[in-house]
């Protein structure tokens, strides 16, 4: 069994969706997980508000207020690649994630994911990450060290001042030379009919990415993918409505049955830079990471 040694939270809606009690709401919002699992963690203290009080299965619904409470697995996969920290001051920490590890606890990872094992490694327990990476995706990452400026670093990503760089691969249907060019791609994304998933849809645009072809090298080419806009698996349906979707991407275009991770499989996306204007220090902060797509 794994148990997070961290809490995580939810906060009450402030518009009661129709319960009357703490676990009614999460055996509302949490349909996958069985109710007498929520049950038993209340009855065993693993459920509090923020203040550390326990909730217990009488608790009556609070509109707004935080909720804590200790995730569980039954077999959590161990992921048997390393992360490296490659900048840290006291305020931020900027590390590169491998491929298969999450950021944050989801799903069946508990205390295998980024913000655990770098809380493990600083002892920093108010570490925080800013922003998310794909599990399947690797590269950098930046988090928070001191919730007293947290703010201002998260201000970044809401106001668009962090300038990100991605490669990645993709296999070529023809051999044309598309080195040197680039496309900028507007759209509109939105969620599938399954959640996990999204889609590109009609509408007012909410996505841009500018793209640009690196290098190609037989049936492969590198791209170098600029998003403007942060929507989720953003980068991966822009190169798919481009016509070359990433490699080993096993959600789109088309949903693969699950099946265990493939190690030697990632998906060919990386978060290769972060630039940005310290709020704090005022200084051009500039971060790439060593890694590289090989074509070949």
């Amino acid at each position: 069994m794994g148990i997070s040694k961290y809490p995580s939270k939810l906060s009450l809606p402030q518009i009661n969706p129709g319960v009357t009690s703490v676990l009614e709401y999460l055996i509302f919002k949490f349909p996958d997980i069985n109710p007498t699992i929520w049950q038993q963690r209340i009855v065993e203290g693993k459920v509090h508000w923020h203040d550390g009080s326990l909730i217990t299965v009488q608790s009556a619904f609070r509109p707004q207020q935080r909720v804590y409470y200790y995730r569980e697995v039954e077999n959590e996969p161990i992921i048997p690649f390393k992360e490296s920290i490659l900048f840290q001051d006291e305020h931020i920490l900027v590390a590169y994630k491998p491929h298969f590890l999450p950021v944050t606890p989801g799903g069946i990872y508990v205390n295998e994911c980024l913000q655990h094992r770098l809380r493990h490694k600083t002892g920093l327990q108010s570490l925080q990450a800013l922003h998310r990476l794909d599990r399947v995706t690797a590269g950098l990452v930046l988090f928070s060290i001191n919730p007293d400026t947290r703010c201002h670093y998260h201000k970044l990503f809401v106001t668009q001042q962090i300038h990100k760089t991605y490669h990645a691969i993709v296999k070529m249907n023809s051999y044309g030379s598309l080195v040197g060019q680039q496309w900028e791609v507007i759209n509109r994304i939105v969620q599938s009919d399954q959640r996990f998933r999204m889609q590109i849809d009609e509408g007012v645009p909410n996505s841009h990415s500018v793209i640009r072809c690196l290098r190609q090298f037989a049936d492969k080419a590198l791209f170098e993918l600029k998003p403007i806009t942060g929507k989720t698996h953003q980068l991966r349906l822009h190169m798919q409505a481009l016509g070359w979707p990433i490699l080993h991407d096993r959600y789109y275009p088309e949903l693969q049955p699950k099946s265990p991770d493939i190690y030697s499989r990632p998906l060919q996306l990386l978060a290769k830079e972060l630039r940005f204007i310290d709020p704090i220090t005022q200084q051009a902060r500039a971060f790439s990471c060593d890694t590289e797509l090989a074509l070949d």
